[in-house]
């Protein structure tokens, strides 16, 4: 079978490996789409820390079920539609034992710490299978980034009354700002970038804020009427959204930080304490996040077909990295089509 191999910075190459089989308890999936993260690019970029090379990327997964090893449950039958939870967990460290097993001191991420999904089959256990005929496979691959953002919008426990500001409106930002206007938010959208704005208002975002050309503070004092929002999203992951998410955020607030810098930030702590604010993460997402992202998708299914910036054949995956790598602040997600 095809998979794609990242073995070293800007080194990516279509290699032939042996087709799995499903044994006891697992199923093989015949993968149709999967999508380039950011991960992935800064993995090819040489600046993905936690990769081990050489890997084969992709976890954003869209399949179906080829065959079913013994033991898998009958809900789980070839041909469905169907993605894959992406991450492990170990069962015994403090996330797993507190009911959090997004957060897992051991996970391994799918092409991160092990081999992705970007070849033609891949085995997985049964339990990672998250499978439902009413999504095709090309949707499917963009139901993963999308939970992580809806994870997010649940570790800031948003409610109808309050004001929230997503930072940065990238696949994962889109996420967190769907899952928030789904709960009756007021949402800001903040990015540099006029056609992710516009389609930020498109799902519902009530203001647009566009940092390259307006100021961001004054903007978000007059709409909030000089309160300032009431939960930040910090989906970026850089020295200055994360300033922004602390400097900005209402006395008493919640920031949430989905994206990580690559460097180390200094900030005003004393806000820490004036405010008494909340700062959490938010890593990955959890079984309920997939499903609830699914769902969304199945009232409208063509509803995320704009959040899809091209395809391209396996052949042409270092072709997509540098077209990527160009122009960042272009790209949604890019998916490979098997």
């Amino acid at each position: 079978m095809k998979a794609i191999i990242i073995s070293g910075e800007r080194e990516v190459a279509l290699v032939e490996r042996e087709k799995p089989r499903a044994g006891a308890g697992e199923v093989l999936v015949k993968v149709q789409y999967v999508g380039f993260c950011g991960s992935d690019l800064n993995t090819w970029l040489g600046k993905n820390p936690m990769a081990k090379l050489p890997v084969v990327p992709g976890h954003e997964i869209g399949a179906t079920v080829e065959t079913v090893g013994e033991g898998v449950p009958e809900g789980i039958r070839p041909g469905m539609s169907c993605t894959i939870n992406p991450y492990t967990n170990c069962g015994h460290c403090p996330s797993c034992r507190n009911g959090r097993p997004n957060a897992c001191r051991f996970n391994q991420t799918f092409g991160v710490q092990r081999d992705g999904a970007m070849c033609e089959y891949k085995v997985v256990p049964w339990q990672k299978v998250i499978a439902d005929d009413a999504l095709s496979p090309r949707r499917f691959a963009l139901v993963e980034p999308m939970s992580v953002g809806f994870h997010a919008v649940f570790r800031a426990r948003v409610t109808d009354l309050d004001v929230v500001a997503v930072v940065g409106c990238g696949m994962i930002g889109i996420g967190a700002l769907v899952r928030a206007v789904l709960r009756g938010a007021r949402v800001i959208a903040v990015d540099v970038d006029d056609r992710k704005l516009e389609l930020a208002r498109q799902l519902g975002a009530h203001h647009t804020i566009n940092t390259a050309t307006e100021d961001v503070h004054a903007r978000l004092q007059e709409i909030t009427n000089g309160a300032g929002p009431d939960v930040v999203i910090e989906a970026v992951g850089a020295a200055a959204t994360y300033r922004l998410a602390i400097d900005e955020v209402a006395f008493t607030g919640r920031v949430v930080c989905i994206g990580y810098a690559k460097s180390a930030i200094a900030f005003e702590t004393k806000y820490f304490v004036m405010k008494e604010m909340d700062i959490c993460g938010s890593r990955n997402a959890m079984p309920e996040d997939f499903r609830a992202v699914i769902e969304y998708v199945k009232r409208d299914p063509e509803v995320i077909e704009p959040f899809i910036s091209a395809v391209f054949a396996p052949e042409q995956a270092k072709e997509a990295l540098e077209g990527w790598a160009a122009d960042p602040g272009k790209v949604f997600r890019i998916l490979i089509k098997f």
